[in-house]
């Protein structure tokens, strides 16, 4: 279960773990420099990156016919130099195909192919032969532009012929920020990154391209590592540790929290009852659902420990606002009213309170009374859109295709000053302040009706429970994924709220 945060009433974010750190391509370019303006040397650097691709080509296929290495016309292809020096020097069969004039290579690279002592032939030159093993150091997680044609040909004859692909830092042809592929993508076994993952690797449909992925220190110290970072991550229990432990012996209900979600019409209500089970699965001491008195007798047919109470309209509703006890609301699953959710989440503004479905719909052609109703003090909204919801809601953000998910996650956040939760099979979850995580958890077979209605309850059992907005809705995510895989395939969202582990228990 959780409480109320530090004593203190204030938050301290923990520090992310090196392991789910996750750093752009500019990112990575920056502690490339710092490191070589630090007096570290870069070619160092690049021998450590080609030797341990080296070392994982070895380790996955001792018995290779042969390596082919190719090589790109930057440092990612001084990595596949230099892995291929390390390859020859253990007495296996390699040959490298080189795109552009090798010759034309300036600083590490040059010095990595000058000290490659085979033959370099042309990348079209290329015929993939059995038993190959394909080394991929084209590109790497900077490009940020089309494959030319003479790649894409050489892509297809790798796939068509079904070589296992190692890759150095990204599949070629997969943008590192964006994970989107740029035309045509190697489909990768095994990926050897340098230092830390990019967003890349984890974003759709790059972390499709990846195969087994592998994060290799190259020997940069973690203090410029850090001094370059976003605070971009990956999501897990890091990022609210310090706002779950168990409750006092003490506690009661009210102390575990209220929290009230909103009961669509009398032919709409499972996803509201949905989303309250879980809510009091997650945590919550008490759970009420809010109901039309045309669907009163509808939820109280399946409801048990749920409370139901009659709202019928603002009246009501703001009545209702004078016990302080209700905490945090879900406004949304099912509720299909839109003017009436405009009205309430409005009516809403002092507490914390999960949009979600018809609740983020209703603002789709004028989100500014939302946006200004929430605008002051702490995060108190948290909106949960999936992709089309999204672009109604935030549609000049979705329309640029500069953006990554991640990029268009965070503007939305800091424009509605609300935590936004991304949702699709690599949700990102973004604050106002420019904090994000991606989870990677989510089985597949989480995309069933009424996954995100199980989503929206328990984001709202943990702000309750005196969980800050951001860490509520990670927590929330990756709480939700846990639930769909001990579920299992197959399940229906009526198994997820069962499947709902307490949360200090896991992590």
């Amino acid at each position: 279960m959780l409480v109320a945060a530090a004593a203190s009433g204030h938050f301290v974010p923990m520090p992310i773990p090196h392991d789910a750190l996750i750093i752009t391509p500019a990112e990575m370019s920056a502690i490339d420099r710092d490191a070589a303006l630090s007096g570290i040397d870069s070619f160092r650097l690049m021998t450590s990156a080609g030797t341990a691709v080296a070392a994982a080509a070895l380790r996955l296929h001792p018995g290779a016919l042969r390596f082919a290495v190719l090589c790109g016309h930057g440092n990612n292809g001084g990595d596949g130099y230099v892995a291929a020096t390390a390859l020859d020097e253990s007495g296996v069969a390699v040959c490298v195909f080189s795109l552009g004039e090798p010759g034309q290579l300036k600083g590490d690279a040059a010095y990595a192919y000058q000290s490659w002592a085979g033959s370099t032939a042309p990348l079209a030159q290329y015929t993939p032969q059995p038993g190959d093993i394909v080394i991929d150091a084209l590109f790497g997680a900077g490009l940020a532009r089309p494959v030319t044609p003479a790649v894409v040909l050489a892509m297809k004859a790798v796939t068509q012929a079904g070589l296992p692909v190692i890759v150095v830092d990204l599949p070629s042809g997969l943008d590192g920020r964006t994970g989107q592929v740029l035309g045509e993508s190697f489909h990768a076994s095994h990926t050897v990154t340098f230092m830390a993952r990019k967003p890349g690797h984890l974003l759709l449909p790059g972390r499709t391209l990846c195969g087994r992925l592998e994060v290799f220190d190259i020997g940069i110290p973690e203090r410029i590592l850090r001094s370059q970072t976003s605070g971009l991550c990956e999501n897990g229990p890091h990022l609210w540790a310090g706002q779950a432990h168990a409750l006092d012996p003490s506690a009661h209900k009210f102390k575990r929290g209220h929290l009230a979600i909103f009961s669509g019409g009398p032919l709409a209500t499972g996803a509201a009852r949905l989303s309250a089970a879980a809510g009091l699965k997650a945590g919550a001491g008490l759970v009420t659902l809010a109901s039309t008195s045309a669907a009163l007798n509808a939820n109280a047919a399946h409801l048990t420990a749920v409370m139901l109470k009659e709202i019928d309209d603002a009246g009501a509703l703001l009545r209702w606002l004078a016990d302080k006890r209700v905490s945090a609301f879900v406004l949304g699953p099912g509720f299909g009213d839109v003017e009436k959710a405009r009205q309430y989440a409005v009516m809403l503004s002092d507490r914390a309170l999960v949009l979600d479905a018809d609740g983020i719909t209703a603002f789709k052609d004028d989100p500014a009374p939302l946006f200004a109703a929430f605008a002051g003090g702490e995060t108190r909204l948290v909106m949960t859109p999936h992709e089309g919801e999204f672009a109604r809601l935030f549609a000049d953000i979705d329309a640029d295709q500069t953006l990554s998910k991640v990029d268009r996650a965070i503007a939305a956040a800091k424009r509605s000053h609300a935590v936004i939760v991304y949702k699709g099979a690599d949700t990102v979850i973004a604050s106002p302040d420019g904090r994000a995580a991606i989870n990677t958890n989510a089985p597949p077979w989480l995309a069933t009706a009424g996954s995100g209605d199980t989503l929206a309850g328990i984001i709202g059992a943990h702000l309750v429970q005196g969980m800050s907005a951001f860490e509520a809705a990670a927590a929330g995510v990756w709480r939700h994924g846990r639930a769909g895989s001990k579920a299992g395939e197959g399940l229906t969202a009526e198994d997820l709220a069962a499947a709902i582990e307490p949360l200090p228990a896991i992590g």
